[in-house]
């Protein structure tokens, strides 16, 4: 049978929806650098989820967040820290 997950606008995101389908979603560990769009994503040795900026939110969920003209702008929640790493590196490049 064949199962839609929708549309994704990276490699990445899509591969993380296809992994949670299947129930094999195993997040990079913290000390792996890993790439999506030609974007470095920022480890953290410093946080609990591994990457900078990202933070747990709830049972599941992460937030991504990052300051602009020193207020805390909200990225988005996301299913894994992978994924709010990576808009995390998009919103700071």
């Amino acid at each position: 049978k064949e199962v839609g997950l929708g549309t994704f606008a990276t490699a990445v995101e899509a591969a993380a929806a296809y992994a949670r389908a299947v129930g094999g979603f195993q997040p990079p560990p913290p000390t792996v650098v890993t790439e999506s769009e030609g974007l470095r994503l920022h480890l953290s040795t410093s946080n609990t989820t591994g990457y900078a900026g990202v933070t747990f939110y709830r049972v599941g969920q992460y937030h991504a967040r990052t300051r602009v003209d020193g207020r805390k702008r909200t990225l988005g929640v996301f299913d894994s820290p992978v994924e709010a790493a990576v808009a995390y590196a998009r919103a700071v490049g």
